[in-house]
């Protein structure tokens, strides 16, 4: 067990006295293997790699002992139970969901306020939301409650898809935070179950030809026939007939293809068209094809190349008109949509219809065409804020900029399968619950579709601006700064106060980018007095994918020096301090964190180091590591194994170094990111630190990676938020 620690949980970082910063806290026992090998002619060590055995009886102790020191210094920290209240209630306002539409049927998600989890709905004839008298009212039927088949709020409703007219709807949930979805299929009408349930369907997408008698979808092999740890890879594109046995399904796509593939599958609505993308783990580029369903059938369709070996992302569409709509960034980062004639689908033939952008990003486009002039939405976002214009189908060209409630977030884009003038898609920012707005083509005018069904209770005033700081290469980066709005009593005007504690987040990988949200955590901070700051960090999609790939694979150390220039911005602007800053960051995110803490320790008093990547030597060799050999290289190939050198935060933990307050969070059931590299850096950080600050794991069971239910993500944000308070010394 844990005794004589020398950080004493009751007392604020400042009040430690310095000479018990310097001393060894005493944590659990972790023995130290004497264990280097020779990688390519590094010596790496690996002290912890028995942690890497969850199930191990010296692991376990370990485990508890650390769950002791956690609850130790939890008990000593009231004002988590303070933050959970408030992130609860800001989570009561509720969600709604972007319509589907088939036919005169209407299939939408919302949660109500106290409710664990979104209920997908069917209603006939819906104008407007209000239509169903709000909360469970008449005109809608609950198809598929998460909540009621789990009152523990451990399954999700992971996916759901109706088919083309609207009698069957395929649907998948998975239990505990695995992922491992199971998909069924029921009656709409009755809502019996009429296939399913079928396994080994994560992240499965799928696509319905006319009449709800078939779909196509992927599928992993059985674990019996792939080699052992590969069960997670191996997927395939098969033809489904509802109600047959699954096992009997015809393979359309994948034999002989990379173990990490992913496919995506979609069928135009009048059954035509087949278009399939094919993309290796987590890669910026995929391959496309495009089927003639009427010359070849539904189960051998002649796939013919759209974009194979190109090195760009590519989705399309057939159109309504006979046209074939290619979104591609081919040639233009931001990217860009062209048409095509579907039976000569390939770049050559390509004609721009929308022409890239030179700074905003193309997201997404609808075809609104029962018009005398048919139109076509396309959202983008310009350095992460979203917009939404209105062009000309035939020609392209800009008519007009659809109004939006604000500086914020624009969701995907919805409109009937069959055609028409509306258009439904989502917005938030950072104090609006996302809503759900309609815009129509014909009066070109746009009103709320949907509103969330509760209230937040006083949400509290803040203040969102965005700025822009030069990273170490002279790089510009932009980052939003959330903080309490404060008016001059006299005048008005806002007051931007002395350095407050503040919490800087970032991401910066994956093509992900951080854009405006509603956010119950950040609320609950700022509300408390602190200060937020996101950072669009490389490596994300802000600017485009030439920003993503400033940021991977050999240039993934620009990531973590945007992060520290971001850092080193909030203090020479007299924002906050080091001895008030928290890094915190989840995933590879959490990578991020563990960068920081590693690398430029005296830029802060805490970090928050959610479901990390640490150990990025042997990062592949557990959960979906093997996604993302093409993000940040494979340590099996010699000059890669240089770059993960450089920066892995594992490798670079230093005994005798100053390390701030660290909290690691970590959930049983993560089967994306193996809880083992908090394991391992925790132990190596507990080791190693001088400066008598703590070094916590937060580990929780029957969880995963994404989604949770509302209560425990209250109660995770209470813990994280709490520790953030408590180290940078913000006093509620």
């Amino acid at each position: 067990m844990v005794t004589d620690m020398a950080f004493e949980p009751g007392q604020h970082p400042a009040e430690r006295p310095r000479a018990a910063r310097s001393q060894a806290a005493q944590y659990p026992a972790a023995r130290r293997l004497d264990l280097v090998e020779d990688l390519f002619g590094h010596q790496v060590a690996d002290p912890y790699r028995w942690l890497e055995d969850g199930d191990s009886a010296e692991t376990r102790d370990w485990l508890s002992a650390e769950e002791a020191l956690w609850n130790a210094y939890r008990d000593d920290l009231p004002e988590w139970e303070e933050f959970a209240a408030r992130v609860r209630e800001l989570l009561g306002v509720g969600s709604v969901g972007t319509p589907a539409w088939r036919g005169t049927r209407c299939f939408y998600t919302r949660r109500d306020p106290g409710q664990e989890h979104a209920v997908l709905y069917v209603a006939d004839m819906v104008t407007n939301m209000s239509d169903l008298s709000g909360k469970g009212g008449t005109g809608e039927r609950v198809l598929v409650d998460p909540n009621a088949i789990d009152p523990s709020g451990r399954t999700t409703l992971d996916a759901w898809k109706p088919d083309s007219e609207g009698r069957l709807l395929a649907y998948q949930v998975s239990s505990g935070g695995t992922e491992e979805s199971l998909l069924r299929v029921i009656d709409v009408t009755t809502t019996a179950v009429v296939d399913g349930p079928i396994d080994r369907c994560r992240h499965t997408g799928v696509a319905w030809l006319p009449g709800g008698k078939a779909f196509y979808y992927t599928r992993r092999l059985p674990p019996e026939r792939v080699p052992e740890g590969e069960s997670q890879y191996h997927r395939r594109v098969y033809l489904h007939t509802v109600g047959t046995d699954p096992e009997a399904d015809t393979l359309i796509f994948g034999e002989g293809r990379d173990k990490t593939s992913y496919y995506g599958v979609h069928v135009s609505r009048d059954g035509r068209w087949l278009t399939l993308t094919a993309n290796i783990g987590t890669a910026p580029r995929d391959d496309l094809w495009i089927a003639d369903l009427t010359a070849s059938g539904p189960a051998e369709p002649a796939l013919v190349p759209v974009t194979v070996g190109l090195d760009a992302q590519t989705s399309a569409w057939p159109g309504r008109d006979g046209r074939l709509y290619v979104y591609s960034d081919l040639g233009a980062p931001r990217g860009r949509i062209a048409v095509a004639d579907p039976a000569a689908p390939g770049p050559e033939g390509w004609r721009d219809l929308i022409p890239s952008d030179p700074e905003a990003v193309l997201r997404d486009y609808a075809v609104l065409d029962d018009l005398d002039r048919p139109v076509m939405l396309v959202s983008w976002t310009r350095h992460a804020i979203g917009e939404i214009t209105v062009h000309d189908l035939a020609s392209g060209d800009k008519l007009s900029q659809v109004e939006l409630p604000g500086i914020g977030t624009v969701g995907g884009l919805a409109e009937r399968p069959e055609g028409g003038h509306e258009a439904w898609f989502g917005y938030t920012d950072y104090t609006t619950p996302p809503l759900i707005l309609r815009y129509d083509a014909s009066d070109r005018t746009v009103s709320t579709w949907a509103a969330p069904p509760g209230t937040a209770g006083d949400p509290p005033a803040v203040t969102a601006r965005q700025v822009t700081y030069c990273s170490a290469d002279g790089t510009p980066v932009r980052m939003v700064i959330v903080e309490p709005e404060e008016a001059d009593a006299g005048t008005g005007a806002t007051i931007r106060s002395e350095a407050r504690s503040c919490i800087l987040y970032g991401y910066g990988g994956f093509n992900i980018s951080m854009t405006p949200a509603y956010s119950p955590s950040i609320l609950a901070w700022a509300e408390a007095g602190g200060r937020y700051a996101i950072a669009a960090l490389r490596g994300g999609s802000e600017e485009g994918e030439e920003w993503h790939r400033a940021g991977m694979l050999d240039r993934k150390q620009r990531v973590f020096d945007d992060f520290h220039a971001a850092a080193e911005y909030l203090i020479a602007e007299g924002l906050t301090t080091p001895e008030r800053l928290t890094a915190w960051g989840g995933s590879n995110g959490g990578l991020l964190v563990g960068a920081a803490v590693t690398q430029r320790p005296e830029l802060f008093a805490a970090a928050v180091c959610s479901a990390p990547l640490l150990d990025m030597v042997r990062y592949e060799r557990f959960g979906l590591g093997e996604l993302w050999n093409t993000e940040f290289g494979s340590a099996s190939v010699a000059r890669e194994l240089e770059w993960l050198l450089g920066y892995s935060p594992y490798h670079r933990v230093t005994p005798g170094t100053a390390y701030p307050s660290v909290l690691f969070t970590v959930f049983g059931n993560d089967t994306r990111v193996d809880p083992l590299h908090a394991y391992k850096t925790c132990a190596a950080l507990q080791h190693a630190t001088a400066s008598g600050r703590p070094v916590l794991l937060r580990a929780e069971a029957q969880v995963g990676h994404a989604a949770r239910a509302v209560s425990r993500t209250a109660e995770l944000a209470g813990d994280t938020l709490a520790f953030a308070a408590r180290e940078t010394g913000l006093r509620r």
